[in-house]
């Protein structure tokens, strides 16, 4: 071995001193304990690698699973076949799972709506299913590993709907919307087309009514037939017989607004704003008093008006329901056979539609022929519509001059005609088969006009067999007519076939001012001897007359009276039973005896 050079270096003001240079075993054994520069740039460069590959592991979830190299746990001694398995798996899904997979995904696809917006880093996105355990499960075969960054969202959604149901509120809460929809549509299309029944609309159905009184019991048959018998009974005047009875129905989510006595069988007919009509069976004896016979619930169609339609030579069973609210269209309920039909095209042409904005105030005539609708009141007066109950058409309109519109109007008793009244207090007689108007007369004391009813059987002694006529006002003043002594018979005719006759102002036979609102109902008893006058403007305000006498009863109601604010009010057409109505949604009934 070549021995080291001696290096001699001389420092100013110190002493020579000798360094040795650096053989090879010196520089291994120094490369070996410290390195050189291009050892640790290659060592950096494999950290920074090893790095690298840690964050991936990381990201990717598998940091959990990272076991370091050389750490065996003791198993370096075991073979690899006894370490791991392949498991191959099946090559496909069956095939009733593979089509349950696709169908639940067509459903949810159609189900939900059109994105407005991709965003479209989606598409760049590329995620393995197959390298997280978290995510295999959104896997649908064994061979599915890397997809979109959209078909990961959809999977991901798809998971998250089998874990969480869709709540029932959001599917009726969507159907809602859908029917709303779909109403708006109707109502504000106008078309001139000869469809007068709208069949296509989903509209629910009910049971007929030979099965609903056959489930009604014993007590139907022997009511029905005390129902449909006419008994002449004669009532007494100032002081009636009147006895409470359960009440129908306690307190009800809305106002009852409608009720009304079937004229054959022991039914009540009641309705309001909650969208329900309820069939009640008027039978007071226990142990189920007037019980529910069955409901019907409109979605959507808060309703305004009820009424029983029954052509007088047709059998009772064939009784129909009218339903209206403020909308463009109105309901029909078959009591035969239990179907409801949606009527939208009643009136034709765009000036009948602007007349006719809501069918929500409408009256059926006795004979059952015709229906009569209230139209919009105009600056310059108002109309009545009148329609076919067969056929749903149109058949004639009377029109009045009065400011603010028609008050209300009442049919004759023989259905052929009608009186309407309007604001002003002018009253007009219109009958159906003549097409016109047949005389006008004025309200004595005419203030705000309210409300018109018709009542009694006058015979041939008065156009249209009605004798009274009661006319309320605004201030709770109620004036009776009686027909015969200034309307004419039914061969009358006026002089002269374009001029309406007129009366210069008939005299009230008894003006009642007990009531000091204004009058919201009046309804005479099917034979005339009684006239109930209501407000719904003050609690208990009702008032029973007496007829022909045209008394008050004083002994009825007290001031002890349970009836609320009184929304509606209807006698049974033999006069036995009188319900009442009100706005907590109550109907109290009272059996009048004789």
């Amino acid at each position: 071995m070549q021995a080291p050079k001696r290096l001699k270096k001389r420092a100013e003001g110190q002493s020579p001193t000798e360094v040795l240079e650096k053989d090879d075993t010196e520089l291994r054994l120094e490369k070996a304990l410290f390195g050189d520069d291009a050892g640790f740039l290659k060592s950096l460069k494999r950290d920074q690698t090893h790095e690298d590959r840690s964050l991936m592991r990381r990201e990717h979830g598998n940091a959990d699973e990272f076991v370091e190299e050389g750490a065996d746990g003791g198993l370096s001694d075991v073979a690899d076949e006894d370490l791991f398995f392949l498991d191959t798996g099946a090559d496909q899904l069956p095939p009733s799972v593979s089509k349950g997979l696709e169908s639940t995904e067509h459903v949810h696809a159609d189900s939900r709506p059109e994105p407005v917006w991709h965003d479209s880093d989606d598409d760049r996105i590329v995620v393995s299913l197959a390298s997280n355990t978290r995510l295999r499960k959104l896997r649908d075969t064994e061979v599915d590993d890397v997809v979109s960054g959209r078909e990961y969202v959809q999977k991901l959604r798809r998971q998250y709907e089998r874990l969480h149901p869709t709540p029932e509120w959001v599917t009726y809460a969507r159907k809602r919307r859908k029917l709303s929809s779909r109403s708006h549509e109707h109502d504000d299309a106008v078309s001139d087309s000869d469809i007068s029944v709208d069949e296509n609309d989903s509209v629910p159905s009910a049971q007929p009514l030979a099965e609903l009184l056959r489930t009604a019991g014993s007590l139907t048959r022997t009511d029905t037939k005390k129902q449909g018998t006419k008994v002449t009974r004669k009532l007494r005047p100032e002081v009636i017989d009147i006895q409470r009875c359960k009440d129908v129905a306690g307190s009800g989510p809305s106002s009852i607004d409608s009720l009304q006595f079937h004229s054959y069988y022991p039914l009540l007919l009641a309705a309001g704003p909650s969208s329900t009509v309820t069939l009640y069976h008027i039978s007071p004896q226990p142990p189920n008093p007037n019980p529910i016979l069955t409901s019907l619930h409109l979605k959507g169609t808060p309703l305004h008006t009820a009424a029983f339609c029954r052509p007088l030579l047709a059998p009772p069973a064939t009784t129909k329901v009218f339903l209206s609210s403020r909308r463009r269209y109105f309901h029909t309920w078959s009591l035969a056979t239990g179907t409801i039909t949606k009527v939208t095209r009643a009136l034709y042409g765009q000036e009948a539609r602007k007349e006719q904005r809501t069918m929500e105030s409408f009256k059926l005539s006795p004979c059952g022929r015709y229906m009569g609708l209230v139209g919009s009141s105009k600056k310059g007066g108002g109309s009545i519509n009148v329609l076919s109950t067969e056929a749903m058409q149109w058949v004639c309109s009377c029109r009045i001059d009065s400011r603010g519109g028609v008050a209300d109007f009442a049919w004759w008793r023989d259905g052929n005609g009608f009186a309407v009244v309007g604001k002003n207090g002018e009253v007009s007689e219109y009958d159906v088969e003549m097409r016109r108007v047949v005389m006008r007369w004025m309200d004595e004391g005419a203030v705000g006009t309210t409300v018109i009813a018709l009542g009694g059987e006058a015979g041939q002694q008065c156009r249209g067999g009605s004798r009274w006529v009661a006319v309320g006002s605004s201030s709770g003043v109620v004036n009776l007519y009686d027909r015969r002594g200034w309307m004419g018979g039914q061969t009358m005719t006026s002089s002269d076939d374009h001029d309406d006759a007129k009366d210069e102002r008939p005299k009230p036979a008894r003006m009642f001012d007990q009531l000091t609102t204004p009058i919201s109902n009046l309804e005479f008893s099917e034979d005339g001897q009684m006239l109930v006058m209501t407000s719904r403007w003050k609690k208990n305000a009702l008032k029973l007359v007496h007829l022909p006498s045209c008394t008050l009863y004083r002994n009825w109601p007290t001031d002890k009276t349970p009836l609320g604010r009184i929304s509606a009010a209807t006698l049974s057409p033999d006069g036995s039973y009188l319900a009442v109505g009100n706005e907590q949604g109550k109907i109290r009934l009272w059996e009048i005896r004789e």
